[in-house]
């Protein structure tokens, strides 16, 4: 039988005295030394942003199966070279191939005036010479969820809700399924089409926010779009005249077969125990309207210049640091998927892992799922991370970010490293998601964070308690 968990408090205590358990899990001196130091160098380095300038200028944009999707691979297998890691490889990713052509949109009456909006992952394109029908108004998918399919038959489905800023980006819980699951629902009750007030929270931008429907099936799928938030604004004052209101939705997309993509990973290679690897990273792949600089060049830019960092140091590491620039996360997690598929069966040599994908707001909390006897190593690692305004929740499970989570389910101990999101829902998905949304200053912060924590973890006396099913129970992360 296991012990119960040590409290923060305690397991510091413990180490302090140098009363830890031998089962303990703990984390040299020395090692925490070194930690303290890459993380003073990190925070005056330039290394990530000049790797998030290069990917967001050289390569652009990068939608999942586009021509740039291959230019982003060519370019992260290039970098990982120029950095110096030990070792630079691909792993097949497919996925179907979704096509954005163009788009439009139009309230044809009572007052005719354009829209503007965009097209939704997944969502098929509209008959030749649009689809027009009468706009039908929920404020939740919680209302969808209960109306009668009569109400919303032969209609466009309008799910209007606001998302509101918070620093932990929380309303995005409600935004997003309003995208994924709203459409699906919208089909299934025999609407012609789907609009909702775009995921995002820029109160004053005609940008509107893509992302990715729950569509699995072509032949249970509606054209879908997001109206940005002054043309959400407008319909739903339009609509509160009373009168029946039509909108012509005119969108050339859709699925154009199968891709194959490749997840891009680099390592530096531990020198004492090779096979067992520390995990982190960002997603590749980014949506078509700006040059995914936030989501997610900021990611795949914090984890490789953490690599390189550590990968600077005059020995190598016990452990492997293993970065992955993952595939195709905007439409499904492909990447993390199949990565998780295909390394389920050594989960047991994952130390420890989480990814970067929310912005490059300064990391301001850091939660854990780790075995009760690596706590205390946590503790260590929080104390490292307090000096450059990390806080440590001991009341919340670690997620691994948004591909490693799948490697989480598999029973990967993981952390949940929380960006600033103050302002990210402003820019995600949208044509604002550029180079200058990102601060210098607050990426290296994201930086020093990932390279102290990835070096303890890597040097750390015992392990966090990865095993298949490790974490099965311990709740949602971050």
């Amino acid at each position: 039988m296991r012990r119960p968990c040590l409290t923060l408090l305690a397991a510091s205590l413990l180490l302090a005295s140098g009363y830890a358990s031998a089962a303990d899990t703990t984390i040299p001196a020395a090692a925490v030394k070194t930690a303290e130091q890459l993380r003073d160098k990190a925070m005056h380095d330039d290394t990530g942003y000049r790797i998030v300038e290069s990917l967001t200028t050289e390569v652009g944009q990068r939608l999942a199966g586009s021509p740039a999707d291959q230019r982003g691979v060519d370019w992260a297998v290039a970098k990982f070279k120029a950095l110096g890691f030990d070792k630079v490889y691909t792993e097949p990713v497919t996925y179907p191939k979704w096509v954005r052509r163009s788009e439009h949109g139009a309230i044809v009456a009572p007052f005719p005036q354009s829209l503007a909006l965009t097209a939704l992952g997944y969502s098929p394109g509209t008959p030749k010479g649009g689809l027009t029908a009468q706009v039908v108004r929920f404020d939740s998918l919680d209302a969808l969820k209960a109306a009668a399919p009569a109400t919303v038959k032969g209609k466009i489905v309008y799910v209007d809700f606001r998302m509101q800023r918070h620093k932990d980006g929380h309303d995005y819980g409600i935004g997003s399924p309003i995208r994924v699951q709203g459409p699906v629902i919208a089909q299934a009750k025999g609407a012609a089409g789907y609009l909702l007030r775009s995921a995002g929270t820029d109160p004053n931008s005609r940008t509107p926010h893509a992302g990715v429907t729950g569509f699995r099936d072509p032949a249970k799928t509606i054209p879908a779009a997001a109206l940005s938030n002054p043309d959400a604004d407008q319909l739903t004052r339009v609509l509160g005249y009373g009168k029946p209101v039509t909108v012509r939705l005119d969108l050339d997309c859709g699925i154009e077969g199968q891709y194959t993509g490749a997840n891009v990973i680099g390592e530096v290679t531990g020198s004492k125990y090779p096979d067992q690897v520390v995990a982190i990273g960002g997603h590749l792949d980014s949506w078509d309207l700006g040059t995914g600089a936030i989501d997610d060049g900021a990611g795949v830019a914090i984890a490789m210049a953490a690599g390189k960092l550590i990968r600077d140091l005059p020995q190598r590491p016990d452990r492997t640091i293993r970065v992955i620039a993952f595939a195709n996360e905007e439409m499904g997690l492909w990447g993390g998927r199949a990565y998780a598929d295909k390394h389920a069966g050594e989960v047991a040599k994952f130390q420890l892992g989480t990814e970067s994908d929310f912005g490059s707001g300064k990391v301001w909390r850091m939660s854990a799922s780790v075995k009760p006897e690596a706590r205390g190593a946590i503790g260590q690692i929080a104390k490292v991370l307090a000096p450059i305004g990390v806080g440590y929740d001991a009341s919340k499970p670690g997620g691994g970010g948004s591909d490693l989570s799948q490697m989480h389910g598999k029973g990967m101990a993981a952390l949940s490293l929380t960006q600033d999101g103050t302002y990210y829902f402003d820019w995600h998905h949208t044509a604002n998601d550029t180079l200058d949304k990102i601060d210098p200053k607050d990426l290296a912060q994201n930086v020093a964070v990932y390279a102290a924590f990835s070096y303890m973890a890597a040097q750390a006396d015992g392990d966090f308690g990865s095993a298949p099913g490790a974490f099965a129970h311990d709740g949602a992360g971050d």
